[in-house]
């Protein structure tokens, strides 16, 4: 019965959070904690230059619970540090609604870029 209350829970736990699907087709080497990574909103611009790696879709497990805006692109920043991005580029956000999911969906590019990505218009997420 423990056993059963137990499985129960972690599967209830895992499903709170958004759902997450990513691709990626190369992996850079991880980017320290200190370095930046720009979040581009659909209206911003890559530099050129700038290489895609990889893709994510955050989207509603059908429980989740913490799936804001800035929750999803918190976690699309630790994606993008662990792959070696330093440009996340959103290219897809859809709002709560009343009739459909409570979360924020977004499709996100990551790239890798030479440039300083300090310099570039962004979106300004609240890091935790």
């Amino acid at each position: 019965m423990k056993k059963i209350i137990i499985a129960s829970l972690s599967i209830l736990m895992i499903s709170c959070g958004a759902s997450l699907k990513s691709n990626f087709t190369a992996q850079n080497k991880a980017l320290a904690p200190d370095d930046k990574v720009a979040v581009l909103d659909i209206q911003n611009q890559v530099p050129e230059g700038a290489v895609k790696i990889g893709n994510a879709k955050y989207g509603d497990s059908g429980f989740s619970v913490d799936c804001g805006l800035n929750t999803n692109l918190i976690n699309a920043r630790k994606l993008a540090m662990q792959n070696g991005a330093n440009i996340i580029k959103i290219t897809e956000k859809k709002s709560p609604s009343m009739l459909g999911s409570s979360c924020y969906r977004i499709k996100v590019d990551f790239y890798t870029y030479k440039g300083d990505v300090s310099q570039l218009a962004q979106y300004q997420i609240q890091l935790n």
